[in-house]
């Protein structure tokens, strides 16, 4: 089929997330990249288009240019999508202006800056009747997957605890006083938004909860931590959580565990048994069952089910991770985009779980002020 010619806003020379993304798009051959606004910074733009191999006059000077001289050209030549891998604080408008220009769009998370900016993208996704995907890219794991079907399927009873942490050590100490990039931006409230470690970290949480559970939290009390002295932001934060079913459980999101790497862990406990999953073991689902027995399936074997295993690309033993969850989203991007049979239920992330996001941070925000419960809708 023919590939889904993208442009990007953001990811130029220097940038993470923008090279994740291009990696994921290029994985299962159903993008092009032809066109980008890669940087505020021109040369910045320019020389990351001769490195991807772009025409320079498809290398433009902000993602207003790009969005209005795509959208002048021919209809088979102009882009179709737009990837948008800014910081935090440029995702509103570029996502809002490529909508409007009819462009589907797939935007890193979180959503925005605040519930304002989420409704507004909300109305403009209905409004143009086109593609909107968030990268949670847990959610495109094949033991995230599992975990979700075998939850639905009543594996595991009436649910009734659920433990979500996201434990990273990075910014232990004050990085953005050294010119770090990452930790630049991510501290930075004009670029990061009212939060830090709850926005970076904790909405991947947040998702991955209710994206396995099926269930919404319906109220929390947070408590959001600035450990780091000088630091604008949260970086260590914790939140007792309402499920509507009636379970009851945690969110850790904490940038300042000193030697974690990337710790996302999800647990959750059932009246018939338990599961338990780790980002940095992927392939690994942990189950408690009835009669106490723990066992642990393997992605790619025989135990697993057919969604799981229709997200899974290597043979049992051979370790897939970050990188393939997140060509499962852009997948499932594409088939949307097309028009494709889909044959999972929520195949990735949409603008419903950006607003979930941005109305979660804006509700932790209150109950940390406040000490107090806050309800979530």
């Amino acid at each position: 089929m023919e590939r889904i010619r993208i442009g990007m806003v953001g990811g130029g020379q220097g940038a993470f997330i923008g090279a994740v993304h291009r990696m994921a798009m290029r994985m299962d051959d159903r993008f092009e990249l032809v066109a980008g606004a890669f940087s505020t910074d021109a040369e910045n733009t320019r020389a990351t288009g001769r490195t991807l191999g772009l025409a320079p006059d498809r290398c433009y000077a902000d993602w207003q240019q790009l969005i209005e001289r795509e959208g002048a050209l021919p209809a088979g030549e102009q882009i179709e999508a737009v990837s948008v891998v800014t910081p935090n604080h440029v995702h509103h408008d570029p996502a809002k202006a490529a909508l409007e220009a009819g462009f589907h769009v797939i935007c890193d998370k979180p959503l925005c800056v605040s519930v304002e900016e989420a409704v507004s993208l909300r109305d403009a996704v209905a409004a143009s009747g086109r593609v909107f995907t968030l990268t949670h890219n847990y959610a495109g794991s094949p033991m995230v997957r599992e975990a979700r079907e075998r939850i639905a399927s009543g594996a595991l009873g009436e649910i009734r605890k659920v433990y979500v942490e996201y434990l990273q050590g990075w910014l232990s100490e004050p990085l953005e006083a050294s010119g770090h990039k990452q930790a630049e931006w991510r501290t930075d409230p004009k670029r990061s938004g009212p939060v830090g470690a709850l926005g970076d970290i904790g909405t991947h949480a947040f998702q991955l909860l209710e994206h396995v559970t099926g269930q919404r939290v319906t109220r929390l009390f947070g408590v959001l931590n600035t450990c780091v002295p000088g630091r604008a932001l949260d970086d260590d934060d914790m939140l007792l959580l309402e499920l509507e079913g009636g379970a009851s459980g945690t969110l850790t999101a904490s940038q300042v565990c000193f030697g974690r790497e990337n710790g996302l862990r999800l647990r959750v406990f059932g009246t018939l048994g338990a599961l338990e999953w780790a980002q940095e073991h992927p392939n690994d689902l942990h189950l408690t069952e009835r009669d106490g027995a723990v066992r642990t399936l393997r992605s790619a074997t025989e135990p697993t089910g057919e969604a799981s295993r229709s997200l899974t690309r290597t043979p049992p033993g051979h370790p897939e991770g970050y990188l393939e969850a997140f060509a499962n989203i852009y997948a499932a991007f594409a088939r949307a985009v097309r028009g494709e049979p889909e044959t999972l239920d929520a195949p990735y992330p949409g603008i419903e779980d950006g607003v979930r996001g941005i109305e979660f941070i804006a509700a932790a925000l209150e109950s940390s002020a406040n000490g107090r419960w806050v309800t979530l809708g």
